[in-house]
């Protein structure tokens, strides 16, 4: 007697089940060669930075390493062209797909993630570059001739007079529009920026006064900084309703004051007399004699009637009216006289400059010395790399693998 075995209720779910769990396989072990390989690419990538600068990178130094928050959407670049790519990939529906799997496969199929890598990788060492790393070359001592310079700049409200200046004795990015003209201080920052660019080994400062007077920027060597903080001067800065011209020279005394400069030189600006302050100017005059420091005035009109901006008309042009302002030329010649320099009054552009330049070349020199660091960008070390296997990436999804829906 035989018995006839049964069919399993069981098989169809444990075939189901099994195939479930080949496929989660199959995925996590996709998953792991591909970080793998991506791991592999950004080690092959990196090989360039790291034969240039060898055990460099540990002295190196970011300039925007808050940049480098960016790297956190890298995940989301690589999933998007593995993960995402799968899904957005058209599909047609057909009752069976056995002899598909059966199939030969070609080698075209096993690297088709390969693209997305790369642009992963790619997009890491852009982002890398973008934090400017950046090498200290190293530190050069430099002897160098130079003076101690402080200018002292008038911020009082003559200054909003006109000063008419002829176009050609102005760089092209400060001539006036038409319709308008120049103030003193247009002028006077014009020729005080171009001073200081072509100085080249002498620490200069400046001292901005109106009713009181401040330190802008101490003696310095940065020229760069100096003419930005200069070009940005406007007359509502402080408080300009009077002129402490004692005041401003005794506050450049202070900065000379420790100076181990030979030649100590302040240069005093201005279009108006002494009105306020708590030095008096014969006090400020006494201090700077005794720190050695060479005082040269430069008087800024002569003391006529000269055009104020008054507003603007219906049509949007400026309107002026007439006044004058006092001047003290004694007083600046006095201050010229006891402490050894020279005392300029320049009523037009041509003349500022020209007693700026004049006062500079009567000057000996004493030797500065300085340490100087050179730094070298390092961001194309990584930014040539991405660009290579961004353009591999092209490469590879026009040539080899090219879809078609």
């Amino acid at each position: 007697m035989s018995a006839t075995a049964k069919p399993s209720s069981l098989a169809p779910t444990q075939t189901a089940g099994d195939a479930a769990v080949r496929g989660t396989t199959r995925r996590m072990l996709r998953g792991v060669g591909l970080f793998l390989a991506t791991v592999f690419i950004l080690a092959l990538a990196l090989l360039y930075p790291a034969i240039e600068r060898g055990r460099g990178w540990f002295h190196v130094e970011w300039q925007q390493p808050w940049l480098l928050l960016l790297l956190l959407i890298v995940p989301l670049v690589w999933w998007w062209g593995v993960v995402g790519q799968v899904r957005r990939r058209p599909r047609m529906r057909i009752g069976t797909v056995v002899p598909l799997r059966r199939g030969p496969r070609g080698w075209r199929t096993r690297i088709r993630d390969l693209p997305a890598l790369l642009r992963s990788v790619a997009v890491t060492l852009f982002v890398v570059a973008l934090a400017r790393p950046v090498a200290v070359i190293g530190n050069t001592s430099t002897n160098d001739k130079g003076i101690d310079i402080v200018v002292v700049m008038d911020l009082s409200g003559s200054m909003q007079a006109v000063l008419d200046a002829d176009p050609q004795d102005l760089p092209v990015e400060a001539r006036p529009k038409k319709g308008h003209r120049l103030t003193r201080l247009d002028v006077a920052k014009v020729v005080v920026v171009d001073f200081i660019r072509r100085r080249q080994t002498d620490r200069i400062g400046v001292v901005v006064f109106g009713k009181d007077a401040y330190i802008l920027s101490p003696p310095t060597l940065d020229y760069q900084l100096l003419s930005h903080l200069v070009g940005r001067l406007n007359l509502y800065v402080i408080d300009g309703t009077r002129t402490a011209l004692g005041d401003a020279l005794g506050t450049a005394v202070a900065r000379l004051r420790r100076s181990d400069a030979l030649s100590k030189v302040i240069i005093l600006l201005t279009d108006g007399d002494s009105n306020a302050g708590r030095i008096a100017p014969d006090y400020a005059i006494d201090l700077a004699t005794t720190v050695g420091a060479k005082t040269y005035t430069v008087q800024i009109g002569d003391g006529a009637e000269v055009d104020v901006q008054h507003g603007i008309d219906l049509f949007g042009q400026p309107m002026y009216v007439r006044r004058r302002y006092p001047t003290n030329p004694e007083l600046l010649k006095k201050i010229a006289a006891k402490t050894g320099g020279q005392a300029f009054i320049a009523t037009d552009a041509k003349a500022l400059r020209k007693s700026f330049h004049s006062i500079l070349d009567q000057l000996e020199k004493t030797r500065f010395e300085a340490s100087v660091a050179h730094y070298q960008d390092l961001f194309a070390l990584f930014l040539f790399p991405g660009v290579f296997l961004l353009g591999l990436e092209a490469l590879l999804r026009a040539l080899i693998l090219r879809r078609f829906p």
